[in-house]
């Protein structure tokens, strides 16, 4: 999008666009994520809910251990559109446009090692990997144009969105080596990845989104990602 839009987004189709990751992300680390860490467990088992609640909170945790690790920057949404703090490093602008994207890595990662196990089906894989697809579109294109208005030539932006995006094989490889090695562990990185994804809505996303005017287009997005990952995760799974 960054090579063939000659202007940035429409700031109402942004808002659109980031309520429409949130959704996907919200239903997929549900259904997804703990729901199957929930269901590894027979009825009645308190691990059933001791499990999940810890995994959950440690994804939650990692990531905001993260937040103050990593040299962080937020893209904001201004009534003129997005627009990128003032950058100080090329280092810290990759940080700031892979964060985003380690959590869903991580929850395509553990799924596969799920089904590698035997523990889970690979259309609950395929569900995932689609719905993770489908966000990272608007996702990309979302971190480039903003790039492209700070006067970034348009193969930099493309490259810095390109690069956001190949975190998110690499966190999936790390997952699943993780994983395999003890398939006890599995439940808690099902929600671990769930916690992680959640923080990203709610500390990035749904704030982006809801600033300025327009704000319930984003709620609109959310409501169909959230609607068409859920059909395919129910669907498929």
């Amino acid at each position: 999008m960054v090579f063939f839009l000659k202007k940035e987004i429409n700031p109402k189709l942004q808002k659109i666009l980031l309520g429409f990751a949130s959704g996907v992300m919200i239903a997929a680390s549900i259904w997804s994520l703990i729901q199957p860490a929930i269901e590894m467990y027979p009825k009645g088992d308190y691990h059933a809910w001791m499990v999940p609640a810890i995994g959950f909170l440690l994804g939650i945790g990692f990531l905001l251990l993260l937040d103050f690790v990593v040299p962080h920057i937020h893209i904001n949404k201004g009534e003129e559109g997005f627009k990128t703090k003032k950058i100080s490093k090329t280092t810290k602008m990759m940080f700031a446009v892979t964060l985003h994207n380690v959590p869903e890595g991580l929850a395509v990662g553990v799924i596969i090692a799920g089904a590698l196990a035997g523990t889970m089906n690979e259309q609950s894989v395929l569900a995932l990997a689609i719905g993770i697809a489908i966000q990272n579109f608007p996702e990309g294109a979302i971190i480039s144009m903003p790039l492209k208005e700070e006067g970034f030539p348009k193969w930099k932006a493309f490259l810095y969105g390109f690069l956001s995006g190949v975190v998110e094989p690499i966190a999936s490889l790390l997952a699943i080596l993780l994983t395999s090695f003890v398939d006890v562990i599995l439940p808690y990185t099902l929600a671990f990845a769930a916690g992680a994804m959640i923080y990203v809505v709610v500390e990035e996303l749904i704030p982006e989104a809801n600033e300025g005017k327009h704000s319930n287009l984003a709620t609109i997005g959310l409501a169909i990602g959230f609607v068409i990952m859920m059909v395919l995760d129910v669907a498929l799974g």
